[in-house]
C-alpha cells in the first residue's frame, strides 16, 4: 500500500479515521461502506500520484464538513510558508525528527489555528512521514478547487506587454475557447525572445505564434 501507515496516526479521532480511510480507498483497497452521498463529495476531475490522492481525500472530508473554501486557504496558507521560511521547511523535511514528535509539534501550530480537516490531514501526513509533500498537496487541492469554480486557467505569453484593450480582446477570445459556464484565469507574461506575436497556453493546451518559432520554422525548411 502508497500509505501503509494512515490508520496508525489517530490520535485525531474519528475525522482522522475517514481521512485515513479515503486515502487508502484512493490507493486501491477496498472500503467495508462507502455511503451513496459520497459521490456528491467527489471532486469534479481525477488527480493522480501520491500527492493528488492525500488532496482528493482532503477534498472530500472538507466538502462533507462544508469548509472547502477554508481549507484551501489554510493550506495555501502553509505552502506559502514553506516556501518563505526556511526553519519551516526544515521541519517539514527533517527526517531525524520522529514521527510521533512531528505529529505533536504539528499539533502543538495548528490545533486551534486551522480547520479539524486541514489539521487531520497534517498529522496524518506527519504520522506518515511525509510532510514534504505538502507543497504538491496544496497545489493539487487548489486545482481541484479551481476545477469546481469552473475556472480555466491560461496565460498569454508577448514580447511586450499588452495594453488594457488587448488584454481585454484577448479574454473574450479565450471565453468563446473554453466552454460555457467556464472562466477564464488570465494572466500575462512578457517574453522579449519570442520577438513578437504570442505564445498563448490553456489549460494543458500550447499554440505559439510567436514570431521567433515561425523564424524557427522557416529555418527548419529546406530550399
Amino acid at each position: 500500500s502508497l500509505c501503509p501507515h494512515l490508520t496508525t496516526v489517530s490520535r485525531a479521532g474519528t475525522n482522522k479515521r475517514m481521512l485515513s480511510s479515503l486515502v487508502r480507498s484512493a490507493a486501491g483497497k477496498r472500503t467495508i461502506v462507502r455511503s451513496f452521498s459520497d459521490a456528491s463529495h467527489k471532486p469534479v476531475i481525477d488527480l493522480h500520484g501520491l500527492s493528488a490522492r492525500y488532496a482528493n481525500a482532503t477534498y472530500v472530508a472538507a466538502s462533507k464538513a462544508g469548509v472547502l473554501d477554508k481549507v484551501e486557504q489554510e493550506l495555501l496558507s502553509i505552502q506559502e510558508t514553506a516556501q518563505k521560511s526556511e526553519p519551516f521547511a526544515r521541519f517539514l523535511e527533517n527526517p531525524l525528527i520522529s514521527r510521533e514528535d512531528k505529529v505533536a509539534q504539528v499539533e502543538d501550530m495548528l490545533k486551534g489555528k486551522t480547520s479539524p480537516t486541514t489539521l487531520n490531514l497534517m498529522t496524518t501526513l506527519a504520522g506518515n512521514a511525509r510532510l514534504m509533500e505538502i507543497d504538491k498537496i496544496a497545489s493539487n487541492f487548489s486545482e481541484l478547487m479551481k476545477a469546481k469554480r469552473g475556472e480555466v486557467e491560461a496565460t498569454i505569453t508577448s514580447a511586450e506587454p499588452l495594453t488594457k484593450a488587448q488584454t481585454d480582446a484577448v479574454s473574450k477570445a479565450m471565453k468563446t475557447q473554453v466552454g460555457e459556464g467556464k472562466k477564464v484565469m488570465l494572466n500575462t507574461k512578457v517574453d522579449p525572445s519570442i520577438i513578437g506575436g504570442l505564445q498563448v497556453q490553456i489549460g494543458d493546451q500550447f499554440l505559439d505564434l510567436s514570431v521567433a518559432s515561425r523564424i524557427d520554422s522557416i529555418s527548419r525548411t529546406p530550399v
